[in-house]
């Protein structure tokens, strides 16, 4: 059988169990005290398994997120870098962009599957996010909101449960 014909549980089953980790808080306001997001997203990682290589706080400036990513990507143990804020449509809010300009691949079902969940919780206010993930540097990198109930959600739903697949895939 070859990979083509692989099923996602057989992918998975290949896949890596632990996968190195970057944390970036985008944010004007949080420190290392503050940073609530930050904080949940290193909690799931680890309670998961996974190893947080390193994280860090930065001002919603576009050209440092992008700085701060490439730099992250260029790391032989980080696998995956994961943002947190600057996703919303405020004038300040420039995560997206940042990191859209950085991407090699795009995939937007992250974006949309992150929506439609937190339309479950949140109503139609859940249209205002850009959450998104893509592929720079053959990492995964992923853009979340600052809530942390929003990180909470993408990780338990749709990062912890396919990080290692997506790891895979990408690294391929």
């Amino acid at each position: 059988m070859t990979s083509r014909d692989a099923t996602p549980r057989e992918h998975k089953a290949t896949a890596p169990k632990s996968v190195g980790c970057f944390v970036l808080t985008v944010s004007d306001t949080k420190n290392p005290e503050t940073d609530t997001s930050g904080a949940v997203i290193r909690e799931l990682l680890t309670a998961a398994g996974h190893r947080v290589a390193g994280s860090a706080i930065v001002r919603d400036e576009p050209a440092e997120v992008a700085r701060l990513v490439r730099d992250a990507c260029a790391r032989d143990d980080v696998q995956t870098v994961i943002l947190t804020g600057g996703t919303g449509i405020t004038s300040r809010d420039s995560t997206y962009e940042a990191v859209e300009a950085l991407l090699d691949k795009r995939l937007p079902g992250f974006g949309e599957l992150f929506r439609m969940l937190s339309f479950q919780e949140i109503g139609a206010a859940a249209m205002l996010s850009r959450a998104q993930m893509g592929i720079h540097a053959r990492r995964i990198v992923v853009s979340l909101p600052g809530s942390p109930n929003a990180c909470r959600l993408a990780l338990d739903k749709l990062l912890i449960p396919e990080l290692g697949h997506l790891l895979r895939e990408a690294s391929r």
